[in-house]
């Protein structure tokens, strides 16, 4: 088994992509939280507490299944098709 790599071993690509990696998954997160706090639950494919533990505790993966499998289309609203006239 090799010994585990530092910090101080990774070249300094390899510390930024690391670095951006983790920006990129605490912002996906982030937003998720803020979504699924902010959506009706009736909007949601399941109750928001599984969706919740998904996205915390499933890293990534849980983020992005959050925004592609939960969320139902949005239905358009009667008042905004009515206010438009071509």
């Amino acid at each position: 088994m090799s010994p585990k790599r530092r910090w101080s071993d990774l070249t300094e690509r390899q510390r930024r992509l690391l670095v951006a990696a983790g920006v990129v998954e605490a912002g996906l997160k982030c937003a998720a939280l803020r979504d699924l706090r902010r959506r009706p639950e009736g909007q949601l494919r399941g109750p928001k507490w599984v969706w919740a533990v998904a996205v915390l505790v499933v890293n990534t993966l849980g983020s992005l299944a959050y925004f592609t499998l939960a969320r139902r289309p949005e239905q358009p609203s009667r008042l905004a098709s009515e206010s438009y006239r071509p």
